[in-house]
């Protein structure tokens, strides 16, 4: 198998896999206004990983992964339990808080460490070139099993979001949702770094989100159109030598920029 054709099989086969759970999750963090949830938890994974470089954890290793996941399980329950009931202060502020004490921390992490900043920057651009088949494979088991978890819990996690409903112990199930989001923030900041990460959350959701309101049509839309942004994106980077995360961010972005002139352009029904 040439070079060429390897790095297109892996990453696309990557990418296929990581948007269907991102945009489902994303769906639910537009409909229920958490915008900067994954944003906070994203940082936090990247934030323990510097922590377990300062503990002489190689990043990228199975340690750094333990420290990320420690970071977001915090980051989970903090986001489920500061839930203000006062109107004045809404939840978006709160995570808005947490995300800036996590980009804080870990800027400050950074500067203690030696190469702290190449570091910090490896956090936030990841390294998708270098993704390999072992890595597919355990992020493809991994999120099966949190898709499965998703579809027999679906009713609970969907009353949360409608707002109709809410099931009992609504903190548990916000915590639950919340680990499930930090659970692929620290298999998928290593790779794709902070922003990266975000985008795949958050873009084909919202794309979907301007055309239908029904879940599966949503995640078919917001997967499709969102693996199309990145296959040209990936295309572009490849063949004109531009920076991966970036680049790819960048057509993500512009296939969002599309579809907010189609639905101006075109009346709802």
């Amino acid at each position: 198998m040439s070079e060429s054709i390897h790095f297109f099989a892996v990453q696309i086969t990557l990418l296929a896999i990581v948007l269907v759970l991102h945009t489902y999750l994303g769906l639910h963090v537009i409909r229920r206004t958490l915008i900067f949830s994954d944003l906070v938890l994203d940082q936090l994974a990247a934030f323990g990983a510097l922590v377990g470089i300062g503990l002489a954890i190689r990043y990228g290793s199975p340690g750094s992964y333990l420290m990320s996941l420690a970071a977001v399980l915090l980051g989970a329950l903090l986001l489920a339990v500061l839930n203000p009931r006062n109107p004045m202060i809404p939840r978006e502020a709160i995570i808005g808080v947490l995300y800036a004490m996590a980009l804080v921390a870990s800027l400050l992490m950074g500067d203690k460490l030696s190469g702290g900043g190449a570091y910090v920057t490896k956090t936030l651009a990841g390294s998708m070139l270098w993704v390999s088949w072992p890595i597919v494979g355990v992020t493809a088991a991994v999120y099966v099993v949190l898709l499965i978890f998703h579809f027999v819990y679906r009713r609970q996690f969907i009353a949360l979001a409608e707002g109709t409903g809410r099931p009992r112990q609504e903190k548990l199930w916000d915590f639950l949702f919340f680990t499930t989001q930090g659970v692929i923030t620290v298999l998928i900041v290593p790779v794709a770094g902070v922003l990266l990460a975000y985008a795949f959350l958050m873009i084909p959701a919202a794309i979907a989100a301007m055309f239908t309101k029904r879940w599966g049509l949503g995640v078919l839309v917001g997967w499709g159109l969102g693996l199309a942004a990145c296959l040209i994106g990936l295309s572009l980077s490849y063949f004109h030598d531009l920076p991966y995360g970036p680049t790819l961010i960048l057509s993500l972005g512009a296939f969002f920029a599309a579809a907010l002139v189609v639905r101006v352009a075109v009346p709802q029904s």
